[in-house]
């Protein structure tokens, strides 16, 4: 996987902005609160084994918010490849098993190739069908089963 060039300072105002207050038209509220939907949807279903990657899935987001052109006309930010600093941030963490580790970095790429299809970023989408056919059946229905929490955090 890549990892963005951006990365934002915990001092800087973007890094707040999209912790507390705001993403993009996908998600109505700021990551800290879409993490925590995210881990309440996880409780409510009792599916602990997702619980870790709940709390974590988007920990390097708002290290490599931007905005583009097009985010500053609608007040909104991107996020690319923050499944990866995500990653880098917990990959040595002791307390978080290789499973939780790798649905971290790989939470979104279901979406990510969809989009890169939809966009035509075909290199960007050569890169992710390479790392998702390194994947098991069983761990890409563990990530469709994660995106369902994403989703609902997102509501």
């Amino acid at each position: 996987m890549v990892l963005s060039t951006i990365d934002n300072s915990i001092f800087s105002k973007i890094f707040w902005i999209t912790l507390l207050s705001k993403q993009n038209k996908y998600h109505k509220y700021g990551i800290l609160l879409h993490t925590l939907k995210v881990v309440i949807g996880v409780l409510k279903a009792k599916d602990f084994k997702f619980l870790a990657a709940a709390f974590f899935h988007d920990i390097g987001k708002p290290f490599v918010a931007y905005q583009d052109d097009e985010d500053i006309l609608v007040d909104e930010y991107s996020f690319t490849d923050h499944e990866e600093r995500s990653y880098q941030i917990v990959k040595n963490w002791f307390f978080l098993s290789d499973w939780t580790k790798d649905v971290i970095r790989y939470h979104y790429i279901i979406r990510d190739i969809q989009n890169s299809k939809r966009k035509g970023l075909f290199d960007r989408l050569e890169r992710l069908e390479k790392a998702y056919a390194t994947l098991d059946d069983n761990f890409i229905k563990e990530l469709e089963k994660f995106l369902l929490y994403d989703d609902y955090g997102k509501q």
